[in-house]
């Protein structure tokens, strides 16, 4: 699906659902979803109530749209390894202030995504080594970066699938 706007075009890939909804059901829809960090009137707590209760990996809870939306697979990796967390961890077992450093991690990065039309994640000490994953993409820490050196301590990234998408983490930074 391509969307084109005043800013550019927005590609949609690798959605559970993609449907055609009419105004009567957009209510509905955006009932479903948990907060979203683009929106300044959005309530991260809600989002934290969810987490903090639930046995699921972070790294899966990141992904639900119930539980957070927007945030999509690139974020999820890069704020994960910017947090130091490691995607496998417990909902439950992320405290309280790591959540809230993530929450607001999103809230900053987001923007800058939808601005740019490209995701800026690196942070100018670490935009260095090796080049992005595609030539046309900014660098990231992990996301695509299977098997190369972490761009912080030079353990190689890992990845396996979790939930049905790619998950990217380097398990000496993010524990």
């Amino acid at each position: 699906m391509r969307i084109v706007g005043p800013r550019g075009g927005t590609d949609l890939r690798g959605p559970t659902a993609c449907e055609l909804v009419t105004e009567e059901q957009v209510d509905g829809v955006l009932a479903r979803l948990g907060p979203d960090p683009l929106r300044p009137d959005s309530d991260p707590d809600d989002a934290w109530r969810r987490i903090e209760r639930s046995r699921r990996p972070i790294g899966a809870l990141l992904m639900d749209q119930r539980v957070m939306a927007g945030v999509g697979n690139v974020y999820r990796a890069e704020v994960l390894f910017r947090a130091g967390i490691d995607p496998h961890r417990d909902g439950r077992d992320v405290s309280r202030d790591e959540f809230f450093r993530l929450w607001a991690d999103l809230v900053a990065l987001m923007p800058i995504g939808v601005e740019r039309g490209r995701m800026h994640v690196v942070r100018p000490e670490h935009d260095h080594g090796a080049p992005s994953y595609a030539e046309d993409r900014p660098r990231t820490y992990v996301y695509r970066r299977t098997g190369e050196h972490c761009r912080v301590c030079g353990t190689p990234v890992r990845t396996e699938v979790m939930e049905a998408r790619n998950l990217y983490w380097c398990p000496t930074c993010q524990r």
